[in-house]
Protein backbone atom coordinates (compact mmCIF):
# COMPACT_ATOMS: atom_id res chain seq x y z
CA UNK A 1 0.00 0.00 0.00
CA UNK A 2 1.08 3.47 -0.82
CA UNK A 3 1.83 6.50 1.70
CA UNK A 4 -1.51 8.41 1.57
CA UNK A 5 0.20 11.24 0.07
CA UNK A 6 1.28 9.66 -2.87
CA UNK A 7 0.74 10.66 -6.56
CA UNK A 8 1.28 6.98 -7.38
CA UNK A 9 1.58 3.53 -6.39
CA UNK A 10 3.82 0.84 -6.90
CA UNK A 11 2.44 0.18 -10.35
CA UNK A 12 1.91 3.49 -11.40
CA UNK A 13 5.79 3.93 -10.57
CA UNK A 14 6.67 0.47 -12.90
CA UNK A 15 4.90 2.27 -15.33
CA UNK A 16 6.83 5.12 -15.62
CA UNK A 17 9.71 3.65 -14.82
CA UNK A 18 8.67 1.02 -18.36
CA UNK A 19 8.13 4.22 -20.38
CA UNK A 20 11.04 6.17 -19.67
CA UNK A 21 13.56 3.32 -19.48
CA UNK A 22 11.96 0.47 -21.42
CA UNK A 23 10.39 2.90 -24.14
CA UNK A 24 13.17 5.86 -23.87
CA UNK A 25 10.41 8.26 -23.92
CA UNK A 26 11.03 11.63 -22.53
CA UNK A 27 10.85 11.79 -18.96
CA UNK A 28 8.36 15.11 -19.19
CA UNK A 29 5.91 13.64 -21.63
CA UNK A 30 5.63 10.43 -19.47
CA UNK A 31 5.38 13.16 -16.46
CA UNK A 32 2.85 14.91 -17.90
CA UNK A 33 0.64 11.63 -18.99
CA UNK A 34 0.56 10.18 -15.53
CA UNK A 35 -0.01 13.71 -13.57
CA UNK A 36 3.16 14.09 -11.30
CA UNK A 37 5.60 16.70 -11.87
CA UNK A 38 8.73 16.06 -13.98
CA UNK A 39 11.25 16.38 -10.89
CA UNK A 40 8.84 13.11 -8.58
CA UNK A 41 9.45 11.33 -12.08
CA UNK A 42 13.26 11.84 -12.15
CA UNK A 43 13.46 10.60 -8.59
CA UNK A 44 11.75 7.36 -9.34
CA UNK A 45 14.22 6.72 -12.56
CA UNK A 46 16.87 7.42 -10.66
CA UNK A 47 15.79 5.11 -7.77
CA UNK A 48 14.98 2.58 -9.98
CA UNK A 49 18.40 2.87 -11.83
CA UNK A 50 20.09 3.12 -8.30
CA UNK A 51 18.38 -0.27 -6.41
CA UNK A 52 16.09 -1.66 -9.08
CA UNK A 53 12.32 -2.62 -8.74
CA UNK A 54 13.56 -2.75 -4.73
CA UNK A 55 13.74 1.24 -5.23
CA UNK A 56 10.24 1.75 -6.39
CA UNK A 57 8.57 0.47 -3.11
CA UNK A 58 7.35 2.80 -0.41
CA UNK A 59 9.93 3.54 2.40
CA UNK A 60 9.50 3.08 6.07
CA UNK A 61 8.67 6.03 7.78
CA UNK A 62 9.47 4.17 11.34
CA UNK A 63 12.18 6.59 12.74
CA UNK A 64 15.60 5.18 13.50
CA UNK A 65 14.81 4.91 17.18
CA UNK A 66 12.05 4.17 19.26
CA UNK A 67 12.77 5.19 22.80
CA UNK A 68 9.56 4.99 24.00
CA UNK A 69 8.61 1.32 22.23
CA UNK A 70 7.32 -1.46 24.87
CA UNK A 71 10.60 -2.75 26.56
CA UNK A 72 11.81 -6.29 25.71
CA UNK A 73 11.12 -7.09 29.58
CA UNK A 74 7.24 -6.34 28.86
CA UNK A 75 7.14 -7.97 25.31
CA UNK A 76 8.38 -11.06 26.99
CA UNK A 77 5.48 -11.08 29.27
CA UNK A 78 2.68 -10.58 26.38
CA UNK A 79 4.58 -13.60 24.18
CA UNK A 80 4.76 -16.02 27.96
CA UNK A 81 1.33 -15.36 28.48
CA UNK A 82 -0.19 -15.65 24.99
CA UNK A 83 1.39 -19.07 24.94
CA UNK A 84 -0.13 -19.69 28.57
CA UNK A 85 -3.38 -18.72 27.57
CA UNK A 86 -4.27 -18.75 24.24
CA UNK A 87 -6.64 -15.75 24.06
CA UNK A 88 -6.52 -12.70 22.03
CA UNK A 89 -5.55 -8.76 22.41
CA UNK A 90 -8.06 -7.86 24.65
CA UNK A 91 -8.31 -10.84 27.37
CA UNK A 92 -4.31 -10.53 27.52
CA UNK A 93 -4.62 -6.57 27.60
CA UNK A 94 -7.06 -7.11 31.13
CA UNK A 95 -4.82 -9.46 32.63
CA UNK A 96 -1.21 -7.57 31.98
CA UNK A 97 -2.90 -3.63 31.83
CA UNK A 98 -1.88 -2.42 29.23
CA UNK A 99 -3.25 -1.45 26.21
CA UNK A 100 -5.09 -3.50 23.60
CA UNK A 101 -3.44 -1.43 20.66
CA UNK A 102 -0.23 -2.19 22.17
CA UNK A 103 -0.60 -6.04 23.02
CA UNK A 104 -1.46 -6.10 19.41
CA UNK A 105 1.36 -4.43 17.96
CA UNK A 106 3.49 -6.67 20.30
CA UNK A 107 2.37 -10.22 18.69
CA UNK A 108 2.31 -8.69 14.97
CA UNK A 109 5.94 -7.67 15.66
CA UNK A 110 6.94 -11.40 17.25
CA UNK A 111 4.85 -12.79 14.46
CA UNK A 112 2.66 -14.66 16.67
CA UNK A 113 0.12 -16.35 14.33
CA UNK A 114 -3.89 -15.87 15.00
CA UNK A 115 -5.91 -17.96 17.17
CA UNK A 116 -7.99 -19.14 14.28
CA UNK A 117 -5.07 -20.71 12.27
CA UNK A 118 -4.08 -22.56 15.67
CA UNK A 119 -5.24 -25.43 17.45
CA UNK A 120 -7.47 -24.13 20.70
CA UNK A 121 -6.13 -27.75 22.49
CA UNK A 122 -2.33 -27.48 21.65
CA UNK A 123 -1.83 -23.93 20.07
CA UNK A 124 -0.07 -25.17 17.51
CA UNK A 125 -1.00 -24.02 13.36
CA UNK A 126 -3.07 -26.66 11.79
CA UNK A 127 -4.78 -24.37 9.64
CA UNK A 128 -3.85 -23.22 6.14
CA UNK A 129 -3.36 -19.34 6.38
CA UNK A 130 -3.70 -16.84 3.16
CA UNK A 131 -0.52 -15.37 3.35
CA UNK A 132 2.40 -17.06 2.40
CA UNK A 133 4.80 -17.34 5.50
CA UNK A 134 7.74 -17.59 3.28
CA UNK A 135 8.51 -16.24 0.07
CA UNK A 136 10.70 -17.96 -2.55
CA UNK A 137 12.33 -17.99 -5.64
CA UNK A 138 14.27 -21.32 -7.09
CA UNK A 139 17.55 -20.68 -8.31
CA UNK A 140 18.02 -21.88 -11.59
CA UNK A 141 15.06 -21.58 -14.88
CA UNK A 142 13.41 -24.77 -15.14
CA UNK A 143 13.34 -25.89 -11.57
CA UNK A 144 9.99 -25.39 -10.89
CA UNK A 145 7.18 -24.13 -13.31
CA UNK A 146 3.73 -23.57 -12.60
CA UNK A 147 0.83 -24.31 -14.38
CA UNK A 148 -2.99 -22.86 -14.34
CA UNK A 149 -6.12 -22.04 -16.41
CA UNK A 150 -7.77 -19.24 -16.76
CA UNK A 151 -11.74 -19.18 -18.50
CA UNK A 152 -12.83 -16.45 -19.82
CA UNK A 153 -16.11 -15.97 -21.77
CA UNK A 154 -16.13 -15.90 -25.45
CA UNK A 155 -16.85 -12.24 -26.86
CA UNK A 156 -19.78 -12.24 -29.82
CA UNK A 157 -19.35 -11.19 -33.16
CA UNK A 158 -19.48 -7.30 -33.16
CA UNK A 159 -18.58 -7.17 -29.85
CA UNK A 160 -20.10 -7.58 -26.13
CA UNK A 161 -21.78 -5.23 -23.78
CA UNK A 162 -18.34 -2.88 -23.53
CA UNK A 163 -18.00 -2.94 -27.43
CA UNK A 164 -21.69 -1.22 -27.60
CA UNK A 165 -21.18 0.98 -24.40
CA UNK A 166 -23.83 0.20 -22.42
CA UNK A 167 -23.44 0.53 -18.94
CA UNK A 168 -25.38 -2.44 -17.67
CA UNK A 169 -24.93 -4.56 -14.96
CA UNK A 170 -25.95 -7.88 -15.42
CA UNK A 171 -25.41 -7.72 -18.85
CA UNK A 172 -28.86 -9.59 -20.21
CA UNK A 173 -29.41 -7.04 -22.84
CA UNK A 174 -27.91 -9.46 -25.70
CA UNK A 175 -30.37 -9.80 -28.44
CA UNK A 176 -28.82 -13.26 -29.50
CA UNK A 177 -29.46 -15.59 -26.00
CA UNK A 178 -27.15 -18.38 -27.65
CA UNK A 179 -24.32 -19.62 -25.43
CA UNK A 180 -21.22 -19.00 -27.21
CA UNK A 181 -19.33 -20.85 -24.63
CA UNK A 182 -15.71 -20.00 -23.04
CA UNK A 183 -12.40 -19.96 -23.98
CA UNK A 184 -9.79 -21.84 -21.91
CA UNK A 185 -6.00 -19.75 -21.42
CA UNK A 186 -3.63 -22.15 -20.37
CA UNK A 187 -0.71 -21.04 -18.72
CA UNK A 188 2.88 -22.23 -17.83
CA UNK A 189 5.07 -19.46 -16.25
CA UNK A 190 8.90 -20.03 -14.83
CA UNK A 191 9.29 -20.02 -11.12
CA UNK A 192 13.10 -18.15 -11.55
CA UNK A 193 12.73 -16.17 -14.44
CA UNK A 194 9.03 -15.91 -15.58
CA UNK A 195 8.88 -16.49 -18.69
CA UNK A 196 5.68 -17.18 -19.54
CA UNK A 197 3.61 -18.98 -22.28
CA UNK A 198 0.17 -19.35 -22.82
CA UNK A 199 -2.51 -21.00 -25.49
CA UNK A 200 -6.59 -20.36 -25.69
CA UNK A 201 -7.84 -23.88 -26.18
CA UNK A 202 -11.55 -25.11 -26.58
CA UNK A 203 -11.25 -27.41 -23.24
CA UNK A 204 -9.21 -27.81 -19.85
CA UNK A 205 -9.51 -31.91 -20.62
CA UNK A 206 -6.65 -33.88 -19.52
CA UNK A 207 -4.85 -34.63 -23.67
CA UNK A 208 -5.32 -30.95 -24.08
CA UNK A 209 -3.83 -30.00 -20.92
CA UNK A 210 -0.84 -32.94 -21.60
CA UNK A 211 -0.70 -31.10 -25.45
CA UNK A 212 -0.52 -27.87 -23.79
CA UNK A 213 2.62 -28.75 -21.76
CA UNK A 214 5.01 -30.42 -24.21
CA UNK A 215 4.21 -27.53 -26.76
CA UNK A 216 5.15 -24.77 -23.87
CA UNK A 217 8.44 -26.96 -22.97
CA UNK A 218 9.24 -26.78 -26.48
CA UNK A 219 8.83 -22.56 -26.77
CA UNK A 220 10.86 -22.48 -23.20
CA UNK A 221 13.78 -24.64 -24.57
CA UNK A 222 13.48 -22.33 -27.61
CA UNK A 223 14.09 -19.63 -25.63
CA UNK A 224 17.11 -21.48 -23.19
CA UNK A 225 15.19 -23.25 -20.97
CA UNK A 226 16.06 -26.62 -22.07
CA UNK A 227 14.77 -28.76 -18.97
CA UNK A 228 12.02 -28.79 -16.17
CA UNK A 229 12.40 -30.27 -13.58
CA UNK A 230 8.91 -30.32 -11.60
CA UNK A 231 5.54 -28.78 -12.75
CA UNK A 232 3.34 -27.13 -9.91
CA UNK A 233 -0.48 -27.60 -10.53
CA UNK A 234 -3.47 -27.82 -8.26
CA UNK A 235 -5.48 -30.69 -7.60
CA UNK A 236 -8.02 -30.45 -10.68
CA UNK A 237 -8.77 -34.13 -11.99
CA UNK A 238 -7.70 -33.23 -15.49
CA UNK A 239 -3.82 -32.53 -13.95
CA UNK A 240 -3.99 -35.29 -10.83
CA UNK A 241 -5.58 -38.06 -12.27
CA UNK A 242 -5.08 -37.93 -16.37
CA UNK A 243 -3.12 -39.88 -17.61
CA UNK A 244 -1.83 -38.09 -20.83
CA UNK A 245 -0.75 -35.86 -18.03
CA UNK A 246 1.01 -37.90 -16.74
CA UNK A 247 2.72 -39.14 -20.03
CA UNK A 248 3.76 -35.71 -20.92
CA UNK A 249 5.35 -35.22 -17.24
CA UNK A 250 7.38 -38.47 -18.07
CA UNK A 251 8.28 -37.33 -21.32
CA UNK A 252 9.47 -34.18 -19.61
CA UNK A 253 11.15 -36.17 -17.11
CA UNK A 254 9.28 -33.48 -14.71
CA UNK A 255 7.99 -34.45 -11.58
CA UNK A 256 4.26 -33.34 -10.67
CA UNK A 257 4.15 -31.20 -7.52
CA UNK A 258 0.49 -30.60 -6.19
CA UNK A 259 -0.57 -27.17 -4.04
CA UNK A 260 -2.56 -28.09 -0.42
CA UNK A 261 -5.82 -28.35 -1.25
CA UNK A 262 -7.81 -25.26 -1.67
CA UNK A 263 -5.03 -23.05 -1.41
CA UNK A 264 -4.23 -21.10 -4.63
CA UNK A 265 -1.99 -18.67 -3.11
CA UNK A 266 0.64 -21.25 -2.91
CA UNK A 267 1.11 -21.59 -6.76
CA UNK A 268 0.68 -17.60 -6.48
CA UNK A 269 3.08 -16.83 -9.93
CA UNK A 270 0.87 -18.56 -11.90
CA UNK A 271 -2.16 -17.27 -10.74
CA UNK A 272 -0.45 -13.37 -10.46
CA UNK A 273 -0.06 -14.29 -14.43
CA UNK A 274 -3.78 -14.50 -14.96
CA UNK A 275 -4.80 -11.87 -13.32
CA UNK A 276 -2.23 -10.04 -15.30
CA UNK A 277 -3.35 -11.45 -18.84
CA UNK A 278 -6.93 -10.13 -17.79
CA UNK A 279 -5.96 -6.36 -16.81
CA UNK A 280 -3.63 -6.03 -19.38
CA UNK A 281 -4.73 -8.21 -22.36
CA UNK A 282 -8.10 -9.73 -22.42
CA UNK A 283 -9.61 -6.28 -20.57
CA UNK A 284 -7.11 -3.50 -21.65
CA UNK A 285 -9.58 -3.30 -24.96
CA UNK A 286 -12.58 -3.11 -26.05
CA UNK A 287 -12.55 -6.13 -28.96
CA UNK A 288 -15.03 -6.67 -31.37
CA UNK A 289 -14.79 -10.57 -32.08
CA UNK A 290 -13.31 -13.35 -30.08
CA UNK A 291 -10.90 -13.95 -32.88
CA UNK A 292 -9.56 -10.44 -32.55
CA UNK A 293 -9.10 -11.03 -28.84
CA UNK A 294 -6.90 -14.48 -29.76
CA UNK A 295 -4.67 -12.44 -32.52
CA UNK A 296 -3.79 -9.82 -29.64
CA UNK A 297 -2.23 -13.01 -27.20
CA UNK A 298 0.88 -13.48 -29.05
CA UNK A 299 2.11 -10.00 -29.14
CA UNK A 300 1.22 -9.38 -25.85
CA UNK A 301 3.32 -12.27 -24.62
CA UNK A 302 6.02 -11.23 -26.50
CA UNK A 303 5.91 -8.20 -25.02
CA UNK A 304 5.64 -9.18 -21.05
CA UNK A 305 8.56 -11.60 -21.92
CA UNK A 306 10.57 -9.50 -24.18
CA UNK A 307 9.88 -5.67 -22.74
CA UNK A 308 7.51 -5.08 -19.92
CA UNK A 309 9.66 -4.36 -16.84
CA UNK A 310 8.17 -7.51 -13.82
CA UNK A 311 7.82 -5.89 -10.63
CA UNK A 312 9.76 -8.41 -9.07
CA UNK A 313 12.98 -8.67 -11.28
CA UNK A 314 13.31 -4.96 -12.21
CA UNK A 315 13.68 -6.58 -15.42
CA UNK A 316 11.90 -8.70 -18.13
CA UNK A 317 11.54 -12.24 -17.52
CA UNK A 318 13.69 -12.95 -20.90
CA UNK A 319 16.79 -10.98 -18.95
CA UNK A 320 17.31 -14.00 -16.54
CA UNK A 321 17.81 -16.75 -19.36
CA UNK A 322 19.80 -17.39 -21.99
CA UNK A 323 17.82 -17.55 -25.58
CA UNK A 324 19.66 -19.34 -28.56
Amino acid sequence: MSHGNARLNVRGRLLLVERVVGDRRPVSHVAAELGVSRQCAHRWVKRFRDEGAAGLVDRSSRPHRSPRRTPADIEARVLALRRELRVGSARLAQELELPTRTVGAILRRHGVPRLSECDPLTGEIIRASRTTATRYERDRAGELVHMDVKKLGRIPDGGGWRGRGELVTNHQSRLDKKPIGFDYVHSLVDDHSRLAYSEILNDEKGATCAGFLLRAAAYFANHGIHRIEQVMTDNAMNYRLSTDMRSALEQLGARHVLIRPHCPWQNGKVERLNRTLQTEWAYRQVFTSNDERTAALAPWLEHYNTRRIHSALGAPPISRVSPT
